[in-house]
């Protein structure tokens, strides 16, 4: 294979230096050779620079790039593109690792599919010390009548990667968003051009506490995924976008999901104005349903005071 396409790895930091060993590992063992890897710390507050730092001195392949103050996710990975030089990119997390031939299926899946914009495939799941778990459930070709936003059992999974120009004409990601950043960045690719999937295992997730979308950050990555979700429906509606849409009564079920969850899981810590907050906006949202649940909880808010 002629390695004349240069691919970019991009790794997005914050506090996950204890992990880079193992993502290092998994980069330098690469069977295509012509890549360079960018890398964003995110004002961190442990020993991740100094980590990296060891790792990656004298190889002109890593470059690393520190934020001056802690910017967050969507940020530091629209950071981390914007730096890089390869016609091709995808995202790697520090805590997690690719397997040695994924550069490789990827660079020959975008010169077998000269028109796709954006290459998918699955991935494997890993407890903190790196053994294998088992397979991911997800990921899948995307039906021609159907788009990532409407179509939920095709969900993108790493490792995924696009064309740095489809990155470019969809001016970046939202730099606000803290989580769920490949959301906003596969819904922006699948405006720009064709999805391929490739039914193939190429990247290593690690389940660990302290992951951004995992465990207690679960309802903080749900709201961005809906916030994301919620840009999409009105930039494709605003654009009249040839790629599916999703109804409004389909995203304002999202919403409404998210509230709900919400409510259940902080109630308790939650202060009566945030409560209200909460319950207004499911009102707003199916102001005839489930009446019983809400009249009962707003009468509780109303008559407590804390």
């Amino acid at each position: 294979m002629v390695e004349n396409i240069k691919f970019s790895l991009l790794i997005a930091n914050y506090n996950n230096g204890h992990f880079f060993e193992d993502c290092y590992y998994s980069i330098i063992p690469q069977t295509y050779t012509n890549w360079e890897v960018i890398i964003v710390d995110d004002k961190s507050t442990d020993n991740s620079v100094a980590i990296i730092k060891e790792f990656i001195k004298g190889d002109k392949r890593f470059k690393l790039f520190l934020n001056s103050e802690n910017k967050g996710c969507g940020y530091t990975k629209n950071k981390c593109a914007y730096k890089s030089q390869g016609e091709i990119l995808g995202f790697l997390d520090p805590d997690d690792g690719l397997f040695p031939e994924a550069i490789e299926e990827m660079v020959n899946g975008f010169i077998q599919n000269s028109e796709a914009v954006l290459i998918t495939s699955k991935h494997q799941l890993f407890d903190v010390n790196m053994n294998y778990i088992r397979e991911g459930e997800h990921g899948e070709p995307i039906p021609n009548n159907q788009s990532y936003l409407t179509y939920g059992k095709g969900a993108f999974t790493h490792f995924a990667c696009f064309k740095k120009d489809a990155f470019l004409n969809m001016c970046g990601l939202d730099i606000v968003m803290k989580r769920a950043v490949d959301q906003d960045l596969y819904y922006k690719l699948e405006e720009q051009g064709e999805h391929v999937f490739l039914n193939k295992f190429l990247y290593k997730y690690r389940l660990h506490k302290n992951g951004i979308s995992q465990n207690e950050n679960y309802l903080k990555a749900k709201y961005w995924h809906c916030y994301a979700l919620e840009q999409a429906y009105r930039r494709r509606q605003k654009n009249s976008s040839n790629v599916r849409n999703i109804s409004r009564k389909a995203r304002d079920s999202f919403w409404i999901n998210y509230y709900y969850q919400l409510y259940e899981s902080s109630k308790e810590n939650n202060t009566n104005m945030e409560n209200l907050n909460i319950l207004y906006n499911l009102i707003r949202l199916e102001p005839f349903q489930n009446m019983k649940f809400k009249l009962k909880n707003l009468l509780f808010l109303i008559y407590t005071k804390r």
